[in-house]
């Protein structure tokens, strides 16, 4: 009998509205971890099939239709292992913010977010009610439980889960960048662990939608707080984590630090390439005044797109 668990954290770019598009991302991935990487459970962001954030999309109700047939795709794909992917929910006229699992075509359990921020880019609460309720599927023996994001910024569902044997929490994000938010995430996630004695998964979308860009940075620490695993930051990647008989996780790559100029040219770089190329535009036309502002504007817009795609054009000076 197999021991222990290999997780995959699924870093993925995905497209806001596109739901066909993106469950075939979340069937080539979930394929690819069960073949090449022998994984057990791979994880996908929050609200996976729609992209982050949706918005008022989410007051359509021709949209649910299209969410039913793509957790029914994933479902006919029936591959062996546990796929657990974010989705949103409508249930007695109520609308969820959820993940499912998914295991060899049957639909083993569904979670809905309990904890719905209404601050800063969120605003949830317009959408959304509340869960109430942990939601734990057992692994090899070892018992995993779901939270959605901002679950996790709130001490309630992680004492919850624990409190009904819950050995590792798995986490679904959508979390935009800023300076230092990575570290944000690593310090609170690090002080739940070592409160709660329990590892937690933290996997984080990547890419750029509209105005906002999501670095990934996904990362893993053990029950005592420290970090055990670092994707790197504005990738589209799988990457593996295995966990032992105890659920612990075994410690592996760990991606450096990234000064905090290097990751806004990154968020920069990611931004402009995602608008463009998720807007469908052939290219970018840049007025050059002689100055640095337009200068690094047009690295920026080079290292995005290529300078195939870039136009360069010197504005009269007088």
């Amino acid at each position: 009998m197999k021991t222990g668990l290999r997780i995959v954290m699924g870093q993925l770019n995905l497209l806001v509205g596109d739901i066909e598009g993106n469950a075939d991302q979340v069937i080539a991935s979930a394929r690819s971890a069960k073949d090449e990487l022998d994984a057990d459970i791979i994880i996908f962001p929050e609200l996976t099939l729609t992209g982050y954030p949706p918005e008022d999309l989410l007051l359509r109700p021709g949209l649910y239709t299209e969410v039913a047939r793509a957790l029914a795709r994933i479902q006919a794909a029936a591959i062996d292992l546990n796929i657990v992917v974010g989705y949103p929910l409508i249930e007695n006229g109520l609308r969820y913010n959820a993940a499912a699992v998914i295991c060899a075509g049957k639909l083993v359990a569904t979670y809905r977010k309990q904890c719905l921020p209404n601050y800063a880019v969120f605003d949830e609460k317009r959408y959304f009610a509340s869960g109430s309720e942990s939601c734990l599927i057992s692994v090899n023996g070892l018992s995993l439980a779901l939270t959605i994001c901002e679950d996790v910024w709130e001490p309630g569902p992680i004492q919850q889960a624990v409190s009904h044997g819950a050995q590792l929490i798995l986490n679904l994000n959508a979390s935009p960048f800023h300076i230092n938010k990575w570290r944000e995430r690593e310090k609170l996630l690090s002080e739940r662990a070592i409160v709660n004695q329990v590892p937690v998964i933290y996997v984080n979308q990547v890419g750029g939608q509209d105005e906002l860009v999501f670095d990934g940075s996904s990362f893993v620490v053990n029950r005592d707080g420290q970090l055990t695993h670092r994707a790197v930051s504005f990738e589209s990647l799988l990457f593996v984590v295995d966990v032992d008989s105890e659920g612990a996780p075994v410690p592996a790559e760990i991606a450096p630090e990234v000064a905090d100029d290097e990751s806004v040219y990154g968020a920069l770089v990611l931004g402009v390439r995602d608008y463009v190329k998720k807007n469908g535009f052939p290219g970018v036309v840049i007025g050059l005044s002689g100055g640095v502002d337009s200068a690094l504007t047009l690295a920026i817009a080079v290292d995005a797109l290529g300078a195939e795609q870039v136009e360069a054009a010197m504005m009269p000076s007088r």
